[in-house]
């Protein structure tokens, strides 16, 4: 792991993120105008290609599915209200882009608050994480319940079924922690959704509409939860029980520098510098590699590269003692 220049009792790393904690209007702007103006222009085109072959429509499917990944870092980011100063403004696009992306903005942005402010806990695990067990954890389940998390854990399962179950019917589901006025808050976005689809299929039929979202939705929720696993689920990260928690070096060692080709970082967002945003989530995705090219500090995180990172399939579980993430074969070196 990359060493940390910055000292535990120094405030240096606050007063470096706050010169990028605003956002720039006109680079929001642009951003939402070339993203959701081709996503919509693709879209366009699948129906038109339908008429053509519908090899067409999937070809064009994949680069829709890249268009809506950054519409969803954009929806990403007025949740933490780092893409608009105005509050409501950010509101506002966050509920249209989160109906975009079959993901209920206040549930989201609530769920994914707990997700910063207890990533990297063993003790408080559950915020918007991939499950993940100590070895200790997982030998005192039963027969059945090892079964089902290695099944979980399965990268077929995690990354081929799981992530188009989460945006087409988790997110549609309520939580019981939710208050009553978060109850009506996503049961009217359910009914947005459900208006929103019902239209679609008014313009252009049923069945050009589920040949063209299924791919788009299914091939977008895959590489975004792919992009969420390798943030927090990587070689070299670093979890700690609650009393050793630290936010600044959790967020530094805690979350990965996923170092992608120039175009996969234009299509995510900027979301491969994820240990820049976990310490200060209020700056926004476009002014991240600026963030980073600028200090050396956050230079220091050794990279996870796209090769790096199928490395992580194979991790399962967090050894305690040896302080890392294993796979189910370390499993042979414990009783149980």
């Amino acid at each position: 792991m990359g060493t940390n220049n910055i000292k535990n009792d120094s405030p240096s790393w606050m007063e470096i993120v706050s010169k990028y904690n605003f956002s720039d209007p006109a680079k929001s702007w642009w951003q939402i105008i070339n993203s959701v103006v081709p996503y919509l222009l693709l879209w366009v085109a699948m129906v038109w290609s339908l008429k053509i072959s519908y090899f067409l429509t999937l070809f064009l499917s994949v680069f829709a599915a890249g268009f809506l990944v950054r519409i969803f870092i954009i929806f990403h980011d007025c949740g933490h209200g780092s893409f608009f100063r105005s509050k409501w403004l950010s509101r506002t696009l966050g509920i249209i882009t989160g109906l975009m992306t079959f993901t209920p903005y206040h549930k989201w942005t609530r769920e994914h608050k707990e997700h910063h402010a207890t990533v990297g806990n063993l003790d408080k695990r559950g915020f918007g994480d991939v499950k993940t067990l100590t070895i200790e954890e997982f030998l005192s389940l039963s027969s059945w319940k090892r079964f089902v998390y290695r099944f979980y854990r399965n990268p077929l399962f995690l990354f081929g079924i799981a992530p188009f179950l989460v945006f087409a019917v988790q997110n549609r589901l309520p939580k019981k922690y939710m208050t009553r006025r978060e109850h009506v808050y996503h049961q009217i976005n359910n009914l947005a959704l459900i208006t929103v689809i019902a239209l679609v299929i008014w313009a252009i039929g049923w069945e050009a509409y589920l040949l063209i979202q299924l791919p788009v939705l299914y091939i977008a929720s895959v590489h975004g939860v792919w992009l969420f696993y390798v943030q927090h689920q990587y070689e070299q990260v670093v979890w700690t029980r609650g009393q050793d928690w630290n936010y600044k070096n959790i967020a530094l060692q805690g979350s990965s520098y996923f170092k992608l080709p120039r175009v996969l970082q234009w299509f995510t967002g900027n979301i491969g510098f994820h240990h820049i945003h976990h310490l200060s989530p209020r700056i926004p995705n476009y002014k991240l590699p600026v963030c980073f090219k600028e200090n050396t500090i956050f230079q220091d995180i050794k990279p996870v590269t796209f090769f790096s990172s199928l490395r992580s399939l194979k991790l399962r579980l967090w050894d305690e003692k040896r302080k890392k993430l294993v796979g189910f074969k370390a499993l042979r070196y414990y009783p149980g």
